[in-house]
């Protein structure tokens, strides 16, 4: 496992953090946190964050084009207006909310938003979702929990995972159709065994993204680690982190070398919290190479 500074942004503790953005038009770094129904805005040296309190369950969030936020929450799409707090609503779900809700997503080069849903019930009842000015169409059925999207810096390539089946896919991707090609295994994970203690566990891929180079960075939830893996497939590094629960990267600040992780600390032992005081916390650290900037959605 490499080394690196690792801090922690602040005080404020999420109960599943989620979805982190830096975003493109504001340079400012946003969040959610999905069961706590905040949207969290981090300004320029301030040290807790902006609250955009939710009616419903916020899964992701993308930077708009024109300004603002997309939410993409359990009850559908809505428009976040950042200066005033002002919600408009968008779309409703395309699926129905007492046994689903949206999570991971993100916007494509061409500015439709793609999001991955999860079943409450764990069953292979959920799909990943191309949303556009005409509509939600489902792209991938017999999910569990939709995770991991990303694009290669060419945007000819899409990853994303299913976390329960332990696996990251990709897709080649059509960016001018928005279509999916067929799904080539990119990297397999062993689950806990029933008796396998969490200490030797190493994780199912959660949230993700891809850096300048193409490298694809995942966090291994209730795995303590990072991932950084080259597009060939091999494993270039580990990063060590001091929480169980990591759940997604994302690259900011102004050279886009900051890389900031969400994580959780909601159903977790309390003993196993006291030994943990950042969980909850996004984790900041330094790295060599850029992120790719975030797309903006264009709903």
């Amino acid at each position: 496992m490499v080394s690196y500074d690792i801090q922690a942004l602040g005080p404020h503790r999420c109960l599943l953090g989620e979805s982190p953005l830096w975003h493109p038009d504001e340079q400012q770094f946003y969040c959610v946190d999905i069961p706590g129904k905040q949207v969290l805005r981090w300004r320029a040296g301030a040290d807790a964050p902006d609250v955009f309190a939710q009616d419903s369950e916020p899964a992701c969030i993308a930077a708009r084009e024109g300004g603002g936020l997309v939410v993409a929450r359990r009850d559908g799409l809505w428009a976040l207006d950042t200066a005033d707090g002002q919600m408009q609503r968008l779309a409703a779900p395309p699926y129905d909310p007492a046994r689903q809700r949206y999570n991971d997503g993100k916007p494509d080069a061409a500015g439709r938003f793609w999001i991955g849903a999860l079943s409450d019930a764990r069953e292979p009842e959920a799909s990943l979702y191309r949303v556009d000015a005409s509509g939600a169409q489902a792209q991938l059925g017999g999910i569990v929990t939709s995770n991991g999207l990303a694009w290669s810096p060419d945007g000819r390539w899409i990853y994303r995972s299913d976390t329960k089946a332990h696996t990251v896919w990709r897709h080649a991707f059509d960016v001018a159709a928005g279509r999916l090609g067929d799904a080539q295994e990119f990297a397999r994970f062993t689950p806990r065994a029933a008796d396998q203690p969490l200490s030797t566990y190493g994780g199912r891929p959660d949230g993700a993204a891809v850096d300048e180079s193409g490298a694809y960075w995942v966090a291994m939830f209730e795995g303590k680690r990072l991932l950084r893996y080259a597009p060939s497939g091999e494993l270039l590094e580990g990063i060590a982190l001091p929480v169980r629960c990591p759940t997604m990267p994302a690259f900011g600040g102004a050279d886009r070398r900051t890389l900031f992780i969400t994580t959780a600390s909601d159903k977790r032992p309390a003993d196993e919290l006291a030994q943990e005081p950042w969980a909850g916390a996004v984790l900041t650290l330094r790295v060599d190479v850029p992120g790719l900037p975030a797309n903006r959605c264009r709903l």
